[in-house]
């Protein structure tokens, strides 16, 4: 999901998308110290797009 799709949700849809990006990623953290982690690249791509929607969010809330 890229920065365009992102700002075209509403503030609701966004924190519920890092929720659920933040379920995700502790799922793949407990499968990687368990050792069944299969696309470790995953780990890094939900960290940056939940920073990206953090950002927007914050760019929001200063634009008020």
């Amino acid at each position: 999901m890229n920065n365009i799709e992102i700002r075209k949700l509403s503030n609701e849809e966004i924190t519920k998308k890092i929720s659920a990006h933040k379920e995700e990623l502790f799922n793949l953290r407990f499968s990687q110290a368990t050792g069944n982690l299969e696309k470790p690249s995953r780990i890094k791509q939900l960290r940056k797009e939940v920073a990206r929607m953090k950002t927007i969010l914050r760019e929001r809330e200063m634009e008020k």
